[in-house]
């Protein structure tokens, strides 16, 4: 460390003596006391600097020293990092080598499961081949057409000569007619020439143009009589149809898959002619075989056939297209609990793949199968609901709306036990309830549309959903387009647009998805029996073509309504 450099004294000036005075040596004292004090301010001051030097050479040392440090902490670091990096790189190498490895093993191991299941298949196709092989040399010999088939056949070629035999009987009468009217007129001729050539001598009254005029008549008479033992393939012709073609009176056609409704793809802007032609019933109430009874629900078949669900008769009409009479097909039997009665049935659907009806038996709680070809009694499949209204999906689940229970229940092939997918919390009109459901119909997503009738709309409830969505009506009773009053049948189609009958307003309404309001496309013209109007409409539907037909249920009959093709275009 700097020593201090030493300080001189101050010496004092030799006064003169001559010319100092006493005031200028207390001046002289006053300046030297105070340079004195200077002084060891000064000195004070080079101290404390003299310290602090001291202290920062001291801390420069510390900091030298952690300096130090810290670079042999920082190679340690790097030392300790380097070793790491390299240790996770080796892990990293053996891992890759592990997974390779596996990797390897698996693909051996997949070869080896494709190569056995190749193998399987080689066997397994080699036996279908083999069991196709018996079954194609079994079918070597013509297939013989099942007797029903045949039966109808024959009964069509009885009908057909029966016919042809009525229309020749008929013809012989025309020309016996036609031989004899000529012979009666020659007859008739000469009666009036004898009565007047025997009044005329009586009365000696001949003239001379009388005479003449008698020659001519009987000179017609002998050329008609003439005429008359003429070969009768000289007067007559025998004029036959030969446009007629034989091979198109009857032909087999390969019967087509019975499309579900919700394929249909109808034009938003369709429109029906308003007038209806009544295909079922229409003769008043009764239980002849051209009437119904307060009809409930129908089904169109391939063929247009129409199958009615009589309510008041206990059982299911078939009135084929153009018949002017239907065909009893399950029931008939009066009311009764048996399987070959019915009671009140109210909605049916065609299972095509089993080739049968399925009835809603409402008064007797059950769900009953019938079969199509001479079935004389059903088979009761599902027993303890008030089934009104049912649907079938492309599973072949069933769908049942039970209105006592207010709730829709699925039941899936074979099931004795359904499960609830609409309502089931009570009567009411939350959106999870359900008051006195009646038609059920149900989309291609397996979305169930209801008819709620006591609260006066239509819901749809997605698959799984706990409560439903209101797509038509839901603003209380009434007759404006925003309302609905007891919705029955409904349909919806692919684009996701509601047709529904609606019931106690006497017309069948549209309405498109999620649209506020619906549009009238049949009736509301009032009650009535006219061609145009409709008396509390139920069950509706529609055929391949769009063409739409309705349960008028108090005018006791079936209107089919044709599309316009016009307003498709």
């Amino acid at each position: 460390m700097n020593q201090s450099m030493p300080i001189e004294p101050v010496r004092k000036p030799t006064p003169m003596l001559s010319q100092t005075t006493t005031s200028d040596a207390k001046n002289y004292d006053e300046d030297l006391k105070m340079i004195q004090d200077k002084q060891k301010e000064f000195d004070g001051i080079l101290k404390t600097l003299v310290t602090r030097m001291e202290t920062l050479g001291a801390t420069v040392t510390s900091l030298d020293s952690t300096v130090v440090q810290l670079n042999n902490k920082i190679d340690q670091q790097q030392q300790y990092l380097e070793q790491m990096i390299d240790g996770r790189i080796h892990a990293f190498e053996q891992n890759i080598e592990m997974l390779q490895d596996e990797l390897n093993n698996w693909m051996n191991l997949f070869k080896k499961t494709i190569d056995d299941e190749l193998k399987k298949f080689d066997v397994d196709v080699t036996k279908v081949q083999e069991e196709l092989l018996k079954q194609i040399n079994k079918i070597e010999q013509p297939m013989t057409p099942s007797p029903e088939l045949l039966s109808q056949i024959d009964q069509w070629e009885k009908d057909t000569i029966e016919k042809i035999h009525k229309t020749t009987e008929k013809i012989r009468h025309q020309l016996t007619e036609l031989l004899n009217r000529d012979r009666n007129q020659l007859i008739n001729q000469f009666e009036m020439l004898t009565k007047e050539i025997t009044t005329l001598k009586e009365e000696d009254d001949f003239a001379e143009d009388d005479i003449e005029r008698l020659r001519k008549t009987i000179n017609q008479i002998q050329l008609s009589l003439e005429q008359l033992h003429l070969p009768e393939k000289g007067k007559f012709i025998i004029v036959e149809n030969n446009e007629f073609k034989w091979d198109h009176l009857i032909s087999v056609e390969e019967k087509q898959k019975l499309l579900p409704l919700y394929s249909m793809d109808i034009n938003a802007n369709a429109r029906w002619i308003p007038n209806g032609h009544t295909i079922a019933g229409g003769n008043g109430t009764g239980n002849a075989i051209n009437q119904l009874g307060r009809p409930s629900g129908l089904c169109i078949d391939h063929d247009q056939s129409v199958y009615v669900a009589d309510f008041d008769n206990h059982r299911i009409v078939k009135w084929k297209k153009g018949a002017t009479k239907g065909e009893v097909v399950a029931g008939g039997n009066a009311e009764g609990f048996r399987t070959d009665q019915l009671y009140s049935p109210t909605d049916l659907i065609i299972d095509d793949e089993r080739d049968s009806i399925i009835i809603c038996d409402y008064n007797n709680l059950r769900v009953i199968r019938w079969p199509r070809q001479n079935g004389k009694q059903g088979e009761v499949i599902i027993s303890g609901i008030r089934c009104v209204g049912l649907t079938i999906d492309d599973n072949g689940s069933l769908y049942i709306a039970d209105n006592k229970k207010h709730e829709v229940v699925r039941y899936r092939a074979g099931e004795r036990s359904g499960t609830i997918v609409a309502g089931g919390n009570g009567c009411g009109n939350r959106l999870d309830q359900l008051q006195c459901p009646r038609w059920v119909f149900v989309d291609q997503d397996h979305s169930v549309y209801v008819s709620d009738n006591e609260n006066h709309r239509i819901m749809k409830w997605i698959e799984g959903a706990k409560e439903g969505i209101i797509v038509a009506g839901g603003h209380g009773h009434g007759n404006s387009l925003t309302q609905l009053s007891h919705p029955c049948g409904i349909v919806v189609d692919q684009s996701g647009t509601v047709y529904v009958a609606d019931s106690w307003n006497n017309r069948i309404m549209r309405w498109l998805k999620e649209a506020t309001e619906g549009s009238v496309v049949i009736g509301g013209s009032g009650r009535g029996e006219q061609s145009n109007q409709l008396n509390q409409p139920t069950g509706l539907s529609f055929d391949r073509q769009g063409n739409l037909y309705v349960v008028d249920q108090c005018n006791h009959r079936v209107q089919k309504f044709a599309i316009d093709p016009s307003s498709c275009s």
